[in-house]
């Protein structure tokens, strides 16, 4: 959700840019003076992005859960009995889930409160009302609306036919891989006296 305000910022800053170049521009300084109506504009836009702070957040307070998660696989393997296995793994994404759903609201409440003069102040600081109107246009416009909602078809068709088209090349090499890593983990390991010279 955040790529239509990056989309919008580039495109704005490229319009800012060119009319910085144009004699008649109004000097660089102009886009900095802050007004209720500006300060509005860029409540507007905040109020616009907030769908997209808040997976922002969502991303940063589930990292640490997804990155302990990755790890889970090969200790469960090395340090749980194999009847237990599938118990234990049960029972950790089930604290993943916790701690997500407890920390989600955290750091989703703090983004959105730290929003405005964080995003708010830099919106303010580097872009005229004009702009600023120029951008909330781009995203409340019906070609971006409609664009944004057929993000997930686009995605669904891309994927499916880049599985399609590179399976023949990829599966070899996954099943490759997870003979090597299958043969590495069932290895002895060399003994103490064979290693030194």
């Amino acid at each position: 959700m955040m790529k239509p305000l990056m989309l919008a910022l580039a495109l704005a800053a490229t319009a800012g840019a060119q009319a910085q170049n144009t004699p008649a521009s109004a000097p660089a300084k102009a886009a900095s003076v802050s007004s209720p109506a500006k300060k509005a504009l860029v409540a507007k836009l905040l109020q616009l992005q907030q769908p997209g702070i808040e997976a922002m957040a969502r991303q940063m307070a589930e990292q640490p859960a997804l990155q302990m998660m990755q790890q889970v696989g090969p200790a469960l393997q090395q340090r749980v009995p194999a009847e237990r296995r599938e118990a234990v793994g049960k029972d950790i994404q089930a604290d993943a889930r916790k701690y997500a759903d407890e920390a989600t609201p955290i750091v989703r409440e703090k983004a959105i409160k730290l929003a405005p003069s964080t995003i708010g102040a830099l919106l303010e600081e580097k872009f005229s009302e004009d702009e600023l109107k120029q951008i909330i246009a781009i995203i409340e416009s019906p070609a971006n609306r409609k664009y944004q909602a057929m993000a997930t078809d686009m995605q669904r068709a891309l994927g499916e036919k880049l599985v399609a088209e590179t399976r023949p090349a990829i599966e070899p090499k996954v099943k490759a891989l997870e003979q090597s890593i299958l043969k590495r983990l069932e290895a002895p390991a060399p003994a103490a006296s064979a290693t030194k010279p």
